[in-house]
């Protein structure tokens, strides 16, 4: 019996597939309940989660500190806007501007609407600091990146299915290979305000630079007066050992994106973190967000900066992540493993099926993976799954891998 034989489990699916509009296409799994790294459909089936909503949630399921927060501030206020100030939205800024080693945070919800507001800070900050000519600025991208969906982000895409169609497209962007310093060097001009980049790069397939790579971006960066921005929506938050991935290879950048995990798993919540001089360039009215920084999330995110100043979960990513990649290294029909931490891209030999076959065999079996990229599945579990459940889930991945259905 397959995941869809079961009445319940089709029933929902045939509702989602005739109300929700099909910009997914998910596995046969409804989920009803959750907690650490263990989600239960509506048929009552278990699941050990080894995707962790593409590292939104990093401490687990409904962790306790972190929903307890939530429970208490819906005791007392969630929104206001940001038409008034709120007991929240201070401590929030200052905690998370203290764990980046910054000065200001704009919050907002979504990680596309941190990037889009890193776009326009950084061409404000090109226009009134730097003195680029209006309407003259280009920001430097790296090719196969993800960094959302909007029209503008999809501008510097190379991604055809999220172009497709879409167009007239956003200019301003020029994209160099990942992990070229040599291109992106080249690609620099008077004109250019930024670099943006994933450190670590998500969706491709968890594309590990060169070790050199981000030094050298640094680097030209500070000698050419451009603002470097590093897209840690994914990568951050302790999900590669660091509470910043680019902190593997020293590097401070100038502007930290974050989002997907600072919300706890409990709200949407993301900012854009910088030093004054960088995000003093915004003033009321040029930009702004009615949910963003709303208490409800603050009181959320606040919690999230304190758990990860204890270290935890940096040491569980790394000592865990170890004996993760360990057991996928060895793995018969698997030709790639690459990641850093809890996060991991497992290439498939075309012989045993694609990413897709492979992950409903997996679902099949109780551990919820995702495909990307034809033949990638990507592992990134919450930070709170134990060794003996890496090992359960490797066995499981062994024998969808041996097998034909």
């Amino acid at each position: 019996m397959t995941l869809v034989d079961h009445a319940g489990t089709a029933a929902a699916i045939e509702l989602d597939n005739r109300y929700a509009a099909h910009n997914y296409s998910p596995l046969p799994v409804v989920a009803a309940a959750a907690e650490g790294a263990w989600i239960t459909d509506i048929e009552g089936r278990r699941y050990l989660d080894c995707l962790a909503a593409y590292s939104a949630v990093n401490f687990g399921h409904r962790h306790p500190l972190i929903t307890a927060a939530a429970h208490a501030q819906l005791d007392t206020v969630t929104l206001v806007s940001r038409a008034f100030h709120s007991d929240r939205l201070g401590p929030f800024c200052a905690a998370l501007a203290r764990l980046c080693g910054k000065d200001m945070v704009l919050p907002m919800n979504s990680g596309a609407e941190a990037v889009e507001s890193a776009i326009k800070v950084a061409r404000k900050w090109g226009t009134d600091v730097k003195g680029v000519p209006v309407d003259t600025a280009n920001i430097v991208v790296a090719q196969n990146n993800f960094h959302g969906r909007t029209t503008t982000i999809i501008s510097f895409s190379d991604d055809p299915v999220a172009r497709g169609g879409f167009g007239p497209f956003t200019p301003g962007f020029r994209a160099v290979p990942f992990g070229d310093a040599d291109a992106l060097a080249a690609a620099i001009d008077e004109h250019t305000v930024a670099v943006l980049l994933e450190p670590i790069q998500g969706e491709a397939g968890i594309i590990v630079p060169p070790d050199d790579f981000l030094p050298r971006v640094r680097r030209l960066c500070t000698d050419n007066d451009v603002l470097m921005i590093v897209d840690e929506i994914q990568s951050g938050l302790a999900r590669t050992g660091r509470t910043f991935a680019c902190e593997h290879w020293g590097v401070v950048p100038d502007m930290y994106l974050l989002g997907k995990a600072l919300g706890g798993g409990v709200v949407p919540l993301s900012a854009v973190v910088a030093d004054r001089h960088i995000l003093g360039v915004l003033h009321p009215g040029e930009h702004g967000s009615t949910f963003g920084g709303n208490p409800l999330a603050a009181a959320v995110g606040t919690t999230v900066v304190s758990i990860l100043q204890t270290g935890e979960y940096q040491d569980r990513a790394t000592e865990l992540g170890a004996h993760l990649h360990a057991g996928l290294a060895g793995m018969a029909g698997v030709t790639a493993v690459r990641g850093k931490g809890l996060w991991a891209g497992v290439d498939i030999d075309p012989g045993l099926g694609t990413g897709k076959q492979i992950s409903l065999r997996l679902a099949e079996r109780g551990v919820l993976v995702k495909d990307t990229h034809g033949q990638t599945l990507r592992f990134a579990p919450p930070l709170v799954i134990t060794a003996a459940e890496i090992d359960w889930a490797m066995d499981r991945f062994a024998a969808a891998l041996a097998s034909t259905s």
